[in-house]
């Protein structure tokens, strides 16, 4: 698939240079309309000042502010060891030299994007709402989409063209805006007296406007257009890697079955998404305006793929499918579809069953306090406590059952309290035993002895033992040993 790596590459400058000549046509009207006939000069000039600056801050912080819009926060493995597990996986399985760091974004939409600037420096973007809602074979199909991108080299593309595509929108809107407000082309009627001069004038207002209109149109649907057939390459490169595409199916599936909106997604990062994040159930954009495939064509392709995991068999389920009437007639380059390995499906494993809905509510809720550094504690009682990370007091009172924590102890436990981790019960009984007063017991004499510890348990200890102390198997208490104080008569 080295056609699939230098075509992205060449289709990354391409996109880059004619986004660059929109950006600098609409610099030079908008330095016209404000300065008259020379102006365009100076708005070419700031225009160019502003594509070199934001091309450089595309290509050494891109993702960053890609990031940081969409809300994300970057998190640990303790928060969600199941993500990080299936990241690994993938990772391993597509020969990364890196692993992609691991963002949250604590909305309830299910949905993740992928962003970087090249495979050594990239990162993967779930929603709580994707982890609430997956199964690990569905999450293992969204990773692989993700890592897919970032092994056909997309993300620079999409990095590049999201940040670029975002300033000609914006300085599209400032532009109209302005002239709505200083009351259109009355700057132009000022300048000159004469009838013909008036025409000329009006003539490059109305082409100002169209420009100002069609300039962030066009661009966004070159992007929307290239957007597009990356989404059906990186889908192919999903089963490749996973080679199971019923658990990218069913997620496609699930994702497009919500009815929430993504809220921190807009129309520069959109087509950043692996659905896009600004459609609710049910609504029907246009091929040309969509940023995605239709997502259930997306998934028939996925279910129509029986004899293998290569990219021939994409191709094939993709033409049955489309009828062979698709704007594109090859998705797979000619490395791809020659190549004779013969991969085979995994098979299909048990579907868990669907979740309950308030499980799913609350799962979406605990996990999103966990991203914002909720800390966590699960009472003997077995009420779950969150504690904002701001949580001043010393100590800490369960409401059901009245018992007392102290704040450090609790702090333990703010890596153990997300949904689902199997050590749970063990942190517990750690953090109670840092909450209970050691036990002291005074021995009799030397030989073997027996006492029952507070909690109830018996213990024995022999004549040998000389510890001061040890912990309770059952509690975690602390017990302490105090030998017998011998008298002046012995």
């Amino acid at each position: 698939m080295w056609e699939l790596i230098n075509s992205n590459k060449q289709k990354s400058i391409g996109l880059f240079i004619i986004m660059g000549i929109c950006l600098l046509l609409l610099g030079s009207v908008i330095g016209n309309f404000y300065a008259g006939d020379s102006g365009w000069v100076i708005g070419l000039i700031i225009a160019l000042i502003i594509w070199i600056i934001m091309s450089l801050v595309s290509f050494f912080s891109g993702d960053s502010i890609i990031l940081a819009i969409s809300k994300a926060k970057e998190v640990t493995p303790n928060v969600h060891p199941q993500l990080f597990n299936v990241v690994e996986e993938m990772k391993i399985a597509s020969n990364l030299p890196k692993m992609p760091r691991i963002y949250i974004i604590p909305d309830t939409a299910p949905n993740a994007f992928a962003t970087g600037r090249n495979p050594e420096k990239s990162s993967i973007a779930v929603t709580a709402g994707l982890l609430s809602q997956l199964n690990r074979d569905e999450l293992q199909g969204v990773i692989a989409h993700e890592t897919a991108h970032i092994l056909n080299r997309d993300i620079l593309f999409m990095t590049f063209s999201g940040v670029l595509l975002g300033s000609i929108v914006f300085l599209s809107h400032i532009f109209l805006r302005s002239m709505w407000f200083s009351g259109g082309g009355s700057r132009f009627r000022s300048k000159s007296s004469s009838k013909s001069s008036g025409q000329l004038q009006m003539i490059m207002l109305v082409a100002s406007l169209v420009l100002a209109i069609l300039a962030p149109i066009m661009a966004r649907l070159l992007y929307f257009a290239i957007s597009r057939k990356r989404e059906y390459l990186a889908d192919a490169t999903a089963i490749r890697l996973t080679r199971y595409p019923e658990g990218l199916a069913s997620a496609l599936e699930k994702i497009s079955q919500t009815d929430i909106r993504l809220a921190s997604a807009n129309k520069a990062t959109a087509a950043l998404y692996i659905a896009n994040p600004l459609n609710k159930k049910g609504s029907r954009l246009s091929n040309l305006t969509n940023t995605h495939p239709p997502i259930d064509e997306r998934i028939r392709i996925l279910r129509s793929i029986s004899k293998g995991a290569n990219y021939i068999n994409y191709q094939n389920a993709y033409n049955r499918v489309k009828g062979n009437q698709g704007l594109i007639p090859n998705i797979i380059p000619p490395s791809g579809i020659s190549d004779p390995s013969n991969i085979l499906l995994k098979k299909k494993t048990k579907a868990e069953s669907r979740k309950d809905i308030s499980k799913t509510h609350r799962d979406v809720g605990d996990l999103i306090r966990a991203v914002d550094k909720y800390f966590f504690i699960q009472c003997v009682c077995g009420l779950k406590i969150k504690i904002p990370p701001d949580f001043k007091k010393s100590t800490l009172h369960c409401p059901r059952c009245d018992r007392f924590w102290k704040v450090p102890a609790v702090e333990l436990s703010a890596f153990r309290g997300i949904i689902g981790d199997k050590s749970l019960k063990k942190t517990i009984s750690s953090i109670e035993a840092h909450n209970m007063e050691p036990f002291v017991y005074e021995r009799k004499g030397s030989g073997w002895e027996t006492f029952n510890c507070s909690c109830g348990d018996v213990k024995q200890i022999s004549p040998t033992f000389s510890k001061s102390q040890f912990v309770c198997s059952k509690c975690g208490r602390k017990i302490t040993i105090k030998k017998k104080e011998q008298t002046s008569d012995e």
